[in-house]
């Protein structure tokens, strides 16, 4: 099973190929910010403003990108557990004319879209964006992985089961949770490797498809996930696995997005998902300047 692993890695690349021959260094950890242009995510205070205003999106970008964020991360469909479903168009509706405006306004920004559906990740690159960040791992749209590796841009593969509206329902991994993951991600770096997409950033998928006792397993063995040899992502900012199991709301959960996503960064992430771009910065400073060779 390793070696079967192993023999579907891509080279190691610690860089990601954006269009107009920009390159995302990853080499040192780095910050997306998260922008949602639904009404509905799980952390209310993430929520921008609505899209004929674009002056709250604006504000907002500027912020995070002047807080140190690499990348922005926009996306026009919540996928909270039992989020509801919106048609294509209207995720479109919602995403196009914000990659445009923060591309307008933000030329050198590199831009992430998070959608499942390889029409709006083909309009969403049309417009400006850079990176794919499907959280479906190709499994809700057929078309998505020849889309990515015909834009040739890079792909954010995670991991999750069924769709936000039932992956709650779809935790049991009979053989482990990293052994299943091991299996996954190693069958679709086959399946893109084989439509052309060079750059690809493994995301475990915390809190999809998991309970909170997997989701801290999880976090605790990322280290396993290196075999392939890519970066990857930790999207764990303000979970209720941090919360939950506190008698908090993701209001209060910024502390232990600190404390996982420290945890994260010493098992190797090299890309933080997160709400609070300032804050995240600080940690990977933190952590990088004491654990880096030149520290000790």
């Amino acid at each position: 099973m390793l070696q079967a692993a192993k023999d579907t890695c891509f080279s190691p690349r610690q860089t990601l190929r954006c269009p107009g021959g920009r390159v995302l260094d990853l080499r040192r950890p780095q910050v997306m910010g998260i922008l949602n242009l639904t009404p509905d995510s799980f952390y209310a205070a993430s929520r921008v403003g609505a899209v004929a205003d674009q002056s709250d999106l604006l504000r907002r970008a500027e912020a995070m990108l002047t807080a140190g964020a690499a990348v922005l991360d926009l996306g026009g469909y919540s996928s909270r557990p039992g989020a509801e479903h919106i048609s294509e168009a209207e995720e479109k509706q919602r995403l196009l004319p914000a990659v445009e405006a923060v591309r307008r306004a933000f030329p050198e920004a590199f831009l992430s879209v998070d959608t499942f559906r390889s029409g709006v990740a083909a309009a969403a690159v049309a417009a400006g964006a850079d990176i794919l960040n499907d959280i479906s791992g190709g499994e809700l749209d057929a078309d998505m992985f020849a889309t990515a590796g015909r834009l040739q841009v890079p792909y954010v593969l995670m991991h999750m089961r069924g769709t936000p509206q039932t992956m709650s329902t779809l935790t049991d991994y009979p053989d482990g949770l990293l052994l299943d993951l091991t299996r996954y991600f190693r069958d679709k770096l086959a399946a893109l490797r084989a439509v052309g997409v060079a750059d690809v950033v493994l995301d475990p998928g915390f809190g999809f498809a998991k309970t909170a006792a997997q989701n801290h397993e999880l976090l605790g063995r990322l280290r396993e996930l290196h075999l392939f040899g890519l970066p990857m992502l930790a999207g764990l900012s303000r979970k209720s696995m941090l919360y939950k199991p506190l008698g908090l709301t993701p209001e209060a959960g910024l502390p232990g997005t600190v404390a996982v996503n420290t945890m994260a960064l010493l098992n190797g992430v090299s890309l933080l998902r997160v709400h609070d771009v300032s804050e995240a910065v600080q940690t990977i400073q933190l952590v990088t300047n004491t654990f880096s060779p030149s520290s000790s």
